[in-house]
């Protein structure tokens, strides 16, 4: 690969100051290239390194606007605020038209969170630059700031209009429309950008991502397979690209671009997984399993590998099995309510129930809350004899459901059941009024409650309404 000059002369430059540290000669270098050396450093994250080149710079160069600005940017870099501002104001007395110094101004005030302020010395320091995309793209990450996405999408936009390969304005435009919840007009600016920067593999990725939002996955496709075409090692295109085949249910074609995934960086826990999903839906169990068990060793924590293996074997209903990987992945993660709710539901189907309910427990205790995790939990303390543990479960559950006629009606019977009367008929009362038409729930699930007399009045009572 050639460099051009000037990444030549960049490189010399940057090589002969750093003999020069080591030798402790002092060599000459023009204003310019110590710019060049500071920002370099600055951009390296070598701050002691830039301040020991500006200290150099403006000794051998006392009078230069450049470094002196160059000294600004590392003085709001130190959050020296009031140094810089001073060192500003005495550049504005001699260069009132350096479009720089509004730029380091606004910075300044940006750095204060007065981002008015520095709006208004970016759309001066517009008057006196020949750089607007990068003005422009300043001003839209003020409005950033400001929380005022339509400006700033406003003025990323107006960037691209000056310098339509500013990656990052494009992202940002990106992420205001959708912010906005605009996808259908991003899809729309995307395509006319397309026009002006047709081999833009980014604006191909991102109108393929938004596509894939709305489910139009085969919009999608097309969009991440010109994004592939443009740069055939774009990771995440190739990625997006397998999702939406897997979505159109080409499973086969989606397996070769995780693959493709995997030939480009190490193999991700997320790739290796969704090649078992495709295997699984394809037919071929041993392929499936083969890559569920490499998802977890790839990733031991992610659970979305463990739950993977276990729903395996829940669907092969070989029980057995899906406990050991659900015992596998609580010994590992013994917080995860996911596993505790498999870890439930495989010995409930094992008619294993004080286990059962153990698990349930578990899983609510670590914030699972779905109305069916409480309902199997409470089924089974019923089961069990456990009453009023059941009933407390069920208040529980009310502070998440407060008007769910299945949490009524098992109240109302476990009341009755617990001879609470008063309490049995005000639940059984709730639960007509909300949903008459399954008041069959309590006749399966408390069948001696259902013969009750005061029980059928209520349901006759209701019937004659």
């Amino acid at each position: 690969m050639h460099l051009s000059e000037e990444e030549e002369d960049y490189n010399l430059s940057l090589s002969k100051f750093e003999s020069m540290l080591k030798t402790n000669k002092i060599l000459f270098f023009d204003s310019e290239e110590f710019e060049e050396i500071i920002l370099h450093y600055l951009d390296m994250g070598k701050a002691s390194l830039a301040k020991k080149a500006l200290k150099l710079a403006l000794e051998q160069h006392p009078k230069s606007t450049g470094l002196k600005l160059v000294q600004v940017e590392m003085l709001v870099y130190d959050d020296k605020l009031d140094l810089a501002e001073k060192l500003l104001n005495e550049l504005f007395a001699i260069e009132p038209h350096n479009e720089e110094i509004y730029i380091q101004k606004a910075n300044i005030y940006s750095k204060r969170d007065n981002h008015e302020k520095a709006v208004e010395l970016l759309e001066t320091a517009l008057q006196y630059t020949d750089d607007y995309a990068d003005v422009y793209n300043l001003i839209g990450m003020e409005y950033l700031f400001m929380d005022n996405l339509e400006l700033a999408k406003e003025n990323f936009i107006k960037c691209l209009e000056e310098d339509f390969e500013d990656q990052a304005a494009l992202y940002n435009v990106v992420y205001c429309f959708e912010f906005l919840d605009q996808n259908e007009e991003a899809i729309a600016y995307l395509t006319q950008y397309i026009d002006k920067n047709p081999y833009s593999e980014i604006a191909w990725h991102q109108i393929g991502r938004l596509n894939y939002g709305l489910k139009k996955y085969e919009e999608a496709l097309r969009a991440f397979e010109y994004a592939t075409y443009i740069d055939d090692e774009f990771l995440g295109a190739f990625m997006e690209k397998a999702k939406s085949l897997e979505r159109l249910k080409r499973y086969e074609e989606a397996i070769e671009s995780y693959n493709r995934t995997i030939e480009l960086d190490d193999p991700t826990s997320y790739a290796l997984l969704r090649i078992g999903k495709c295997y699984e839906k394809l037919g071929n169990k041993a392929l499936a399993l083969k890559f569920f068990n490499k998802t977890v060793h790839e990733d031991p924590l992610l659970d979305k590998g463990w739950i993977a293996i276990t729903d395996f074997y829940v669907r092969q209903k070989n029980f057995q099995k899906a406990l050991f990987y659900v015992n596998k992945a609580l010994n590992i993660d013994n917080e995860n309510r996911f596993y505790w709710k498999r870890y439930a539901t495989i010995n409930k189907e094992m008619n294993f129930f004080e286990e059962a309910e153990f698990g349930y427990r578990k899983a609510v205790e670590y914030g699972d809350y779905m109305l069916d995790t409480w309902l199997f939990w409470v089924d089974i303390l019923q089961f069990l004899g456990e009453y009023e543990s059941a009933v407390h479960a069920l208040l529980q559950a009310s502070e998440y459901f407060p008007e769910e006629y299945e949490i009524e009606y098992r109240l109302a019977g476990l009341y009755l059941m617990l001879h609470e009367t008063d309490k049995g008929k005000f639940h059984l009362s709730n639960g007509l009024r909300l949903n008459f038409k399954n008041r069959t729930i309590l006749e399966l699930l408390f069948p001696t409650v259902w013969a009750r007399k005061l029980v059928q009045n209520a349901v006759n009572k209701h019937l004659d309404k």
